[in-house]
């Protein structure tokens, strides 16, 4: 494709969606060129050597009913190992700790979890069609998860235990958190919350994520430019320009923008992107946690533990054990709760379950504080699957949103990022050789 641009698209950031995005377009014969903000690729997911291991300290886990995943591990030859089974369980509950064996715990959380997911494939039969049901949605998407959770009749015990692993799952607060959404993660479960569970916290990527988005952009083939921090993104019928903090300015016929939704106004748009999607990227999403990673002194049992929303680590399992030591991840929904590279105030968290814990070692980052992420894995609030998923969807023009915050199905996931990727580079190949004429954006049409 001969133009009179730099290239012919240019991908901002090199996380899974973008990525996949330029893989795709590269292989249909395009040039593309990638900047990416960090020193690394990868985007919020991130193996790093901390606590004399690699460790993931963003996205980890994945599994078999999410399909874009696998067949990206298929396609590189790339394994999956299982985090250790948990023989005990803890929780917390009206302040008390309660112990007993997994089972125990899972028995505890069975009702209210099936309670709080039964409707999923009532309304999500097709969940990568999460829109299908239509003039129905309005009516699970306008709750929050806690509201729903409240009319379940459930005990203080099994509430307190429910509450704290769907505060989990959506990285933030229940009250925060939209009830479709958890609809949506058991609906791509086959509506199975003992699957949904699986698929978020069992099988690793073998050699970490690192390794499968090294191997997808090698595959790729096109120039990945590090520390190339984009601030502006304009268009005009001629095409688009991209401006970097260096004021380096380059230009495409087309451009993918993978940000967050959380950091998606931190780009000066012109013309401005629709007031749809600028108004959902004021709300942001309901993530807004921490995950912890700590050594503790002494070979514990795997264990999984749970505690309220309201506790600074609503979840807690073992990693690895060995070598008279633990290795224990933790999750808690808000990130000004805990300071995750703090050791004193990790192991006075973790001590609400296991009173006479020794942490030797934490690592954490603070996916929220940072500038370029400003959430943890994407989950959408009350409201925002029927009042912004369809608009962030649509292209503007020259410009299409790519990334797991946008995704049809496993959003939050790296199944999602790549899924959208997918979709981004179809698209912006089709604007780029199947219209005479790009469609012009929102801000620029008069209804």
């Amino acid at each position: 494709m001969s133009t009179p641009h730099d290239t012919d698209v240019i991908v901002v950031g090199a996380g899974f969606a973008g990525v996949t995005a330029a893989r795709e377009l590269h292989r249909q014969g395009h040039r593309v060129l990638v900047l990416e903000a960090r020193d690394r690729i990868g985007g919020r997911t991130w193996t790093d050597t901390r606590l004399g291991r690699d460790l993931e300290m963003g996205g980890t886990w994945v599994h078999w009913v999410q399909p874009h995943t696998w067949a990206e591990l298929t396609r590189y030859g790339i394994g999956v190992t299982p985090s250790p089974t948990p023989v005990r369980g803890h929780w917390i509950s009206g302040g008390t700790r309660h112990t007993g064996t997994a089972e125990d715990l899972l028995g505890l959380i069975d009702r209210g979890m099936a309670g709080s997911t039964a409707e999923a494939l009532e309304y999500f039969p097709q969940p990568y069609r999460p829109l299908l049901a239509g003039d129905r949605l309005p009516e699970v998407d306008g709750l929050t998860v806690r509201e729903k959770l409240e009319q379940l009749d459930l005990g203080p015990e099994e509430f307190d235990a429910v509450e704290g692993m769907w505060a989990t799952n959506f990285s933030g607060r229940t009250e925060d958190g939209g009830y479709a959404q958890g609809l949506r993660w058991c609906a791509l479960a086959g509506g199975s919350w003992q699957l949904m569970f699986e698929a978020c916290a069992t099988y690793k990527v073998v050699g970490g994520t690192r390794g499968l988005i090294e191997a997808m952009a090698a595959d790729a083939g096109v120039e990945v430019r590090l520390d190339a921090r984009v601030t502006a993104v304009a268009q005009d019928d001629g095409g688009a320009t991209v401006t970097l903090t260096d004021g380096t300015a380059l230009t495409a016929a087309s451009v993918v923008v993978t940000l967050p939704l959380d950091v998606l106004d931190s780009v000066t748009f012109d013309p401005p992107l629709s007031e749809g999607k600028r108004r959902a990227a004021h709300q942001g999403q309901a993530s807004q946690g921490v995950k912890v990673w700590a050594r503790l002194r002494g070979e514990h049992e795997p264990f999984v533990a749970l505690a309220p929303g309201s506790a600074p680590l609503t979840l807690c399992q073992v990693e690895h054990v060995g070598d008279g030591e633990t290795l224990v991840v933790a999750f808690g929904p808000v990130s000004e709760r805990l300071d995750g590279t703090d050791r004193a105030a990790v192991q006075e968290a973790l001590r609400a379950w296991l009173p006479d814990v020794e942490v030797l070692e934490v690592a954490s980052h603070d996916w929220v504080a940072d500038e370029l992420s400003g959430e943890t894995w994407p989950m959408q609030r009350a409201g925002q699957l029927t009042g912004a998923l369809a608009e962030l969807q649509r292209p503007e023009g020259r410009v299409v949103l790519a990334g797991s915050d946008y995704a049809d199905g496993w959003a939050g996931f790296i199944d999602g990022a790549i899924e959208s990727g997918l979709r981004a580079g179809r698209v912006v190949h089709e604007l780029l050789t199947s219209v005479e004429e790009l469609p012009a954006p929102t801000a620029l049409t008069r209804s």
